[in-house]
């Protein structure tokens, strides 16, 4: 496909009109000539919201291969998927799917070897459109209630039921304007702790800014509006909480956040109502993640001087930190990236240059054995209760799909639970890590998959993927839409770029605020290794990422508009001097700084994809993607970028496109057939753009 074909498509853009707005911050003009369609409930917005989709898919439906790829990707998705199981009150309980059900359902059974395991929620049936997803689900102690939330077209406001699990019936409980939480139940099952905000103005529920937190008490049988408010803090509006009933049920241990920084407090109290709040982690001066407790001795995995975390025990009748206790020393350059207590032991899953290694102790720090995995690879889960005597884990690599083991807690054996079956075969391709230099001499990691014996000779269509951000670790996993690509013939890149949390809290902290630039400079380098190295050529390659990685492809593309021949920003925060002022945008302020900053704004202004979008540049041809219920990254973030994109893009250069999807939020819970729709129109729009011919 060359560029003079690419031209060829000739397409007509909506007007998108431009108005006078200015901005003057730190004595800088900022012009906003598309702040309106920040209102996604104007009129107005609607129809430009109409005539680029009209434009995008009467683009994307002609593309010659999309229908082959979507019924590919039906095929391959249409495998039984289960999830991890777990038990309460004499019950297992895991999530089902057939293979092509939009959302999967919550079965129970009586044992894990009972064939007759009864279906408990199913979102598919409670709306038309599959749009309905679970978002938490937490069964009462004894096994005879479980409550659960809902999430309505993929937006982050949650609503909670309780249903009765011998019956199939919900109970008259309802809890709104849930956002942020989960449900931890008192221990009688009278009643569980949540988390919300309050109600907000009748039209701002996507847009508004979340403020005002609340950690509250629901008792069965009672109306909401006489919920117990456990713990605010009305003179931190910005406070967010978390409460956690531990396993003896002796204490309700409060997790407090400021947005996404990598530090929080931890309060607790006793469990009776009158139990007063005891501010145990106060000086927010690390990250705090609560383990487990022994009577009064409270365990942690913490970064307090170690970046890569330990394990600290603190005895709350003494906790003065002179009485502090390392129970797992770090290891350096490996970050301790979970920790669980099941059946007497702590079980520590770390991560090795971005791959999966487990190491058990006991509750003193004594080291017992390293578990020996399947393979190299990500391997999640090891939770349970203290009598336990096994866990689940499930392993999966870029080629091998989530298997479930049961792992034993005595011996330190596993054996398969559940190992999917599905029509890739994985003894086609390979996985190697590189490393590669960055701009300032980083050195920083970066998998790489294909088919096995391609040649490398420049010709491979190659999709980097990266996201570099709020210390996410990118570690090994399948994906169904990533085994297209590779079965396509495509090569798929995906670094670790700092920003993001695979070597602990100077890896992050190098990828932040004044920082950020090492991010985009480490995904440019990466780039340019695989040209250097032949793997492919600028004509050749594709980015994309979501969210904060939408934001890296949008800067990396505006910055290196030569780099690439394609661009791929989904959900992405785009316009970085007004992210703070939607939704929980405030919260990312840790991560990318404030434009209240002078040094700040500066930085921010010199790398915002919005503002560094230059009158007639050959761009990389462009599918931004984005949902009118997301209110995470509000849609006007790609709503601005692509209307300025189609502005400033040179006459007779690639298509810049914008695909908004309806009913759909941020991601998470996005109805399964929405999902192979867009992975089609995508790998359909890299295959024309990128030239790619069948094998």
């Amino acid at each position: 496909m060359t560029a003079s074909t690419l031209a060829a498509d000739v397409l007509t853009y909506p007007q998108t009109r431009k108005e006078n707005v200015v901005d003057t911050l730190h004595g800088v003009r900022i012009a906003d000539p598309y702040r309106w369609l920040e209102d996604d409930n104007s009129e107005e917005t609607k129809a430009w919201v109409k005539a680029q989709n009209e434009v995008t898919f009467g683009y994307l439906e002609k593309l010659p291969r999309r229908e082959e790829i979507q019924k590919r990707l039906k095929e391959l998705w249409n495998y039984e998927r289960v999830g991890m199981p777990f038990e309460r009150g004499g019950r297992w309980f895991y999530s089902h799917n057939s293979g092509l059900q939009n959302q999967s359902v919550l079965v129970t059974a009586k044992s894990l070897e009972d064939k007759q395991s009864k279906v408990l929620l199913d979102p598919n049936k409670m709306s038309a459109d599959g749009t309905t997803s679970l978002t938490d689900y937490e069964p009462s102690e004894d096994g005879k209630l479980i409550a659960y939330g809902v999430s309505e077209a993929g937006s982050d406001w949650t609503t909670i039921r309780v249903r009765d699990i011998a019956t199939g019936l919900d109970l008259d409980d309802v809890v709104k304007w849930v956002k942020f939480s989960g449900v931890s139940w008192l221990k009688d099952g009278s009643g569980f702790f949540y988390s919300r905000y309050d109600e907000p103005m009748p039209g701002a529920a996507l847009t508004a800014k979340n403020e005002f937190h609340k950690l509250c008490f629901h008792k069965l049988g009672t109306p909401q509006g006489e919920d117990k408010v456990v713990y605010e803090r009305k003179d931190e509006p910005k406070w967010g909480f978390g409460g956690s009933v531990t396993e003896d049920g002796d204490y309700l241990i409060i997790q407090v956040w400021l947005g996404t920084e990598p530090k929080n407090r931890v309060f607790y109290k006793g469990i009776a109502p009158d139990a007063p709040v005891v501010e145990l982690l106060h000086d927010n001066d690390a990250r705090y993640e609560f383990i487990d407790n022994v009577g009064p001795v409270f365990y942690f995995r913490t970064d307090l001087g170690a970046s890569c975390f330990r394990v600290i025990a603190i005895d709350v009748r003494q906790p003065e930190r002179k009485n502090w206790r390392i129970v797992v020393p770090e290891m350096p350059n490996v970050l301790l990236e979970d920790v669980s207590s099941v059946g007497g032991q702590l079980i520590c899953v770390y991560l090795r240059d971005a791959s999966t290694a487990v190491n058990c102790f006991d509750m003193d720090g004594k080291f017992i054995r390293g578990v020996q995995l399947p393979g190299i690879g990500t391997a999640v889960g090891f939770r349970g209760r203290r009598e336990d005597k096994h866990a689940f884990f499930t392993f999966s690599s870029f080629i091998h799909p989530a298997t479930i083991y049961q792992y034993t807690i005595q011996n330190g054996e596993w054996a398969v639970w559940h190992k999917p079956r599905l029509g890739f075969d994985d003894t086609l391709y390979e996985t190697k890590q590189v490393f590669f230099t960055s701009k300032d001499g980083t050195k920083v990691p970066m998998f790489i998959v294909h088919k096995k014996g391609i040649q490398l000779d420049g010709s491979n269509p190659t999709l980097l993927y990266g996201y570099g951000g709020f210390s996410i670790n990118l570690t090994p996993g399948f994906s169904v839409s990533r085994a297209v690509w590779l079965e396509m013939g495509g090569v798929f890149a995906m670094p670790n770029l700092r920003g993001g949390g695979e070597y602990g809290r100077e890896w992050h902290l190098a990828g932040v605020k004044l920082g950020k630039q090492n991010v985009f400079d480490d995904f440019i380098a990466a780039a340019e290794w695989l040209i250097a190295n032949k793997y492919t050529t600028s004509a050749k390659l594709a980015i994309q990422g979501g969210s904060n990685g939408g934001l890296l492809v949008g800067a990396c593309m505006t910055q290196r508009p030569d780099l690439y021949a394609a661009a791929l920003p989904a959900v992405g925060v785009l316009d970085m001097l007004r992210f703070e002022k939607f939704t929980i945008g405030w919260g990312w302020k840790s991560d990318y700084g404030t434009v209240e900053n002078g040094l700040e704004f500066k930085v921010l202004l010199g790398y915002s994809p919005y503002h560094n979008l230059k009158p007639g540049t050959r761009y990389p041809a462009t599918l931004v993607t984005t949902s009118d219920h997301d209110d995470r990254v509000v849609p006007a973030h790609s709503f601005k970028f692509a209307a300025r994109l189609q502005e400033n893009q040179a006459k007779g250069s690639p298509p810049t496109l914008i695909r908004i999807e309806t009913s759909a939020g941020h991601g998470a819970g996005t109805a399964l057939n929405k999902t192979i729709e867009k992975v089609a129109d995508e790998w359909a729009f890299l295959v024309k753009v990128l030239g790619m011919k069948k094998d």
